[in-house]
């Protein structure tokens, strides 16, 4: 189990994602820690406390560095639905917080902190991934400031068949509405070569905007795209299960994700 922070700034990123073993785990109703830090669910907000260790980063960092702080996440929308993403219910996912507003406070990032937007979801299922995925790609944005919230899923299933889901939940009821999800097209690909892409009107072109995460089997970008004739900017990421599963992926993973049993 690990606990991962990813943190993006013009001061400098921050990726920290330490395997624990099991002893490492407390939970109840309420509260999850994983070693140092955890997440707990309080009346009016997500609570996450964090204490990990920053890896080395080229061209920003050199050796691990200990970071720390809080953040605090204030639902506009709090919604309860779960949506399956295989026909057999092995995998399940769900936006808690489709809409919410983020207060970070951490020692690594510019003045100590930020307020904006943000956004919670959960995945669980019933066995690997990579067992019933060949991959998937997820957006979420919003329309305009102060608009409605906009979500994307796109998984494509090991037998062939797509799990596809456009969702809008309105600003102001807080209520989700389904969507026509135009066809994928394809995004810039990165330095591992992750076949990345989002849902965009036929008459339009998606476009890359930023690149935060570039993995062999993972890519996050920020993008632009077009849906029912309306541009908006949404942060994209996708998963390709085939690699995360590759042998060779597998002997990466522990530079990336340090284990740490006691």
């Amino acid at each position: 189990m690990a606990f991962n922070i990813a943190l993006y700034g013009p001061g400098g990123n921050v990726w920290c994602m330490t395997e624990r073993g099991s002893g490492s785990l407390r939970r109840d109703a309420h509260h999850l820690h994983i070693g140092p830090s955890s997440l707990s669910m309080q009346a009016d907000r997500l609570l996450i406390d964090f204490a990990e260790t920053a890896l080395p980063w080229p061209g920003q960092r050199l050796w691990p560095k200990a970071v720390s702080g809080r953040v605090e996440l204030f639902p506009d929308i709090h919604a309860d639905r779960l949506f399956d993403l295989d026909a057999a219910g092995r995998h399940v996912w769900s936006p808690r917080m489709p809409r919410a507003m983020a207060t970070i406070t951490c020692d690594a990032l510019p003045g100590g902190g930020w307020r904006g937007r943000a956004y919670h979801d959960m995945n669980y299922g019933d066995r690997p991934l990579e067992r019933d995925f060949i991959g998937w790609d997820w957006a979420r944005g919003h329309e305009g400031a102060d608009g409605d919230t906009v979500i994307l899923y796109d998984a494509l299933l090991r037998q062939g068949s797509r799990r596809r889901l456009a969702l809008r939940y309105d600003a102001q009821q807080g209520e989700a509405q389904a969507l026509d999800l135009p066809d994928r097209q394809g995004l810039p690909p990165g330095f591992w070569g992750v076949r990345a892409g989002i849902g965009c009107d036929m008459a339009s072109s998606p476009r890359l905007l930023d690149r935060l995460e570039d993995s062999p089997f993972y890519t996050r970008s920020r993008v632009e795209t077009t849906l029912s004739g309306r541009r908006l900017e949404m942060m994209q990421e996708t998963l390709d299960c085939r690699r995360l599963s590759h042998p060779l992926v597998r002997l990466m993973l522990p530079f990336r994700m340090p284990r740490r049993r006691h």
